[in-house]
């Protein structure tokens, strides 16, 4: 039989059990303390056991002890070899991915690893196997993730002009207030739910690919949402939920409602109350109002991969939906918080 590696003496079975207990590596506590049972005496096989490891694991990391302390007895993940493209020309393929590629010359809408491969064979001499290429991709700080649609005509220079400008604008239609008078800022959105319902991704054993049903007829409801982060469509509907949101609004404070330019939302039929004004927000900017968001979250947790029977059952699920997204306040909060509507004005 081998000879037991004789272990160093240099920290004692107390002080080895106090640097189990102040590890924050469970792995490594679980070594110090095998090594504190060598140290009292116990037979290998008995510290071994103690570390949940065999006796030939346990002398590997006595050894690794001995040569270098209790700090080597930590997990460490191998990095792999280094990367073959130096800085530069990573930065450079970083640039090149973000941008996407030109449509004419690469004959393709989006990066495919196989044409990234090529690229990289091309412009830096370097061969990489085509599933290597998502290695160094996320090595890089990219995921392979769906794009966000926006409107073509969008222009983010008035977007974020509106909201650099915010507090000004708030201020314009807040400024008949009384001093000191709280405000509460709520965002308002309307969503279209019907049977042409969305499908979302979901857990599966790998290799097959499960089956939703998909419903091709048009019956639909709207649902109209507002929140306030902080703790049938047309001018009717609208006006009553106007109505419901002035309902809601803390006792002596003022409501201002961000919303955008539907048709609905300008008309002069609306009569506003007197604790609520809106603030309209830019054309083509929807990322400016996270009640977006909040349709997002109800679709791909409560409404989608359903098959809708008809306007009853598309109402009783919005309802429920909401309902469900009412009792997560913490999650309305997640999802509504702006920062750039922080402007210290009674909020």
């Amino acid at each position: 039989m081998t000879r037991a590696v004789k272990l160093r003496d240099d920290y004692s079975a107390s002080e080895l059990r106090q640097l189990a207990a102040r590890s924050r590596h469970a792995n490594a506590a679980r070594r110090l303390l095998a090594l504190a049972a060598i140290c009292d005496g116990a037979s290998r096989t008995d510290a071994a056991r103690v570390g949940g490891m065999d006796r030939q694991t346990l002398r590997d990391w006595v050894h690794r002890f001995n040569a270098e302390g209790p700090d080597r007895l930590r997990d460490y993940q191998h990095t792999g070899p280094a990367c073959r493209l130096n800085a530069a020309q990573q930065a450079e393929l970083e640039a090149l991915v973000e941008a996407g590629p030109d449509r004419q010359r690469e004959g393709v809408v989006r990066w495919r690893r196989i044409d990234l491969q090529r690229v990289i064979e091309e412009r830096f001499g370097v061969v990489y196997h085509e599933r290597h290429v998502s290695t160094l991709l996320k090595r890089l700080g990219f995921s392979h993730v769906s794009a966000r649609p926006c409107h073509p005509g969008q222009d983010p220079a008035v977007m974020e002009a509106f909201k650099k400008n915010f507090p000004r604008i708030l201020s314009a239609h807040t400024g008949h207030l009384p001093k000191g008078k709280p405000i509460e800022i709520w965002f308002q959105d309307e969503a279209r739910i019907g049977q042409k319902n969305g499908i979302v991704r979901q857990w599966a054993r790998r290799g097959t690919r499960p089956r939703q049903p998909a419903d091709q007829r048009y019956e639909n409801a709207w649902l109209f949402g507002a929140i306030c982060p902080a703790p049938f469509t047309g001018t009717a509907s609208m006006q009553l939920h106007i109505e419901e949101i002035s309902r809601c609004v803390a006792r002596g404070a003022h409501a201002v409602v961000l919303l955008d330019r539907a048709g609905w939302h300008t008309t002069p039929k609306l009569k506003m109350p007197r604790n609520v004004s809106l603030i309209f927000l830019p054309s083509r900017a929807p990322e400016l109002n996270p009640v977006e968001n909040v349709w997002q979250f109800l679709r791909a947790n409560w409404l989608s991969n359903t098959v809708f029977d008809g306007i009853e059952h598309i109402i009783d699920a919005a309802c429920s939906a909401w309902n469900n997204l009412a009792a997560l306040p913490e999650t309305i909060r997640s999802i509504g918080l702006r920062k750039w509507t922080h402007t210290g004005q009674g909020l």
